[in-house]
């Protein structure tokens, strides 16, 4: 396979690396620039929104432009949007700037999957994706641990100088070693929006959206939840977030393997009831460290063990439309991050940070009855047929 894919994940990794790389900071950047740790949870919020709503946008209006001069302008968009964030003397500055990033990082993510589908050989086409697919999902989970080391080291604006430096690299990896590649016809947003129609399709979108909400309604404040709930200082939040990333980078290959051996449609619905189960222990786990981490840890773990199961099922329910659908389900994941980190912060500034994981905890009971309904008389059937094997 073509060499070439690896730096377009890189690429990937570092747009999304920036969507929540401010996670792990939030009240520094809050003391910083005097607002509230909720506000300051609106930078996460914006980025996720935009990037969701922007993509398949873009996509369609930038359709006739060459694919590697695409990238390029969008590359530099980026770095302007990063470099804005480094020199923020303001909350709103700061805000602009993520909205920069967004906009331009959402068509980099498919610029990229567009780049490495046509480099590679037909064969190894659904690698490419996949690997580029695994930056994205990478840099959600590492992008955190990353912005909270070097934040708490060097200050909340050395994240954003990394992020300004890699960008740069990449430009010029893209502009010596990617070749011109012609535009295609891009799938108008109304034809993409109309395979919604089939409420199998619609309902396990939703069950994706509500699903990254609950998460996101704790793990964006998982920072401000870990040093009031448990008093825990700079050191062991960054211990508490690598081994969040850790577990939550093998919930991929769980996922994975579950999928595989026991179905989509059992494998969905086991994971959102643990997943659900471990969310509602957490409160109720910060009397012990160790026990809180190994909570947490499971918790990190099925966050992402969900996705790749979730891919599957979308492909067998609708596979005329599973491109579609897998570009669709990206904007639901970012959707969800947008409402979940919005719903944490109101949490915050109306109660406190302790009633996050239990607020997060009902949108993944509403998650669990989004898929239900979308699988409703196939599940019965599916774990009958695992049980048979």
């Amino acid at each position: 396979m073509d060499k070439r894919v690896y730096l377009l994940t890189i690429v990937s990794f570092i747009v999304g690396m920036v969507e929540l790389i401010i996670g792990g900071i939030l009240d520094l950047v809050a003391n910083d620039l005097g607002v509230s740790i909720g506000k300051a949870g609106l930078l996460i919020t914006i980025f996720s929104l935009v990037f969701a709503i922007s993509a398949p946008v873009l996509l369609v209006a930038t359709a006739k432009m060459e694919r590697k001069k695409l990238t390029l302008v969008s590359l530099v968009v980026f770095f302007v949007g990063n470099l804005l964030a480094v020199f923020s003397p303001t909350y709103s500055v700061l805000m602009v700037s993520r909205i920069v990033s967004a906009v331009s990082g959402s068509l980099l993510v498919l610029l990229c999957v567009t780049l490495a589908s046509n480099i590679v050989e037909e064969k190894y086409r659904g690698r490419a994706i996949g690997i580029v697919f695994m930056g994205v999902s990478g840099s959600l989970v590492l992008g955190v641990p990353i912005g909270l080391m070097l934040g708490n080291v060097f200050g909340w604006r050395a994240p954003f100088i990394l992020i300004t430096m890699l960008t740069i690299l990449s430009m010029l990896g893209i502009f010596f070693f990617m070749d011109r590649i012609a535009p295609k016809p891009a799938i108008p947003i109304r034809k993409q929006l109309e395979t919604l129609k089939d409420s199998k399709v619609l309902l396990a979108q939703t069950a994706s959206f509500l699903f990254l909400t609950g998460h996101l309604t704790l793990y964006a404040y998982l920072t401000p939840f870990l040093k009031e709930m448990l008093g825990l200082g700079g050191t062991w939040v960054s211990i508490a977030y690598l081994l969040f990333g850790f577990a939550a980078i093998t919930g991929g290959g769980v996922g994975g393997s579950l999928a595989d051996r026991f179905g989509t449609k059992p494998s969905i619905l086991a994971i959102i009831v643990a997943f659900a189960v471990s969310i509602f222990l957490i409160p109720y786990t910060t009397f012990a460290l160790p026990l809180f981490l190994v909570v947490m840890m499971i918790w990190g773990m099925l966050s992402w063990a969900i996705t790749p199961a979730m891919q599957s099922y979308l492909i067998e329910t609708a596979p005329e439309t599973s491109d579609i659908q897998q570009g669709l389900n990206n904007s639901a994941l970012h959707l969800g991050i947008a409402l979940g980190s919005s719903v944490g912060g109101l949490v915050i500034q109306q109660a406190s940070v302790q009633y996050n994981a239990t607020i997060g905890g009902l949108f993944i009971i509403l998650a669990l009855g989004a898929a239900v309904l979308s699988m409703k008389g196939q599940v019965s059937k599916a774990f009958a047929f695992t049980s048979s094997k």
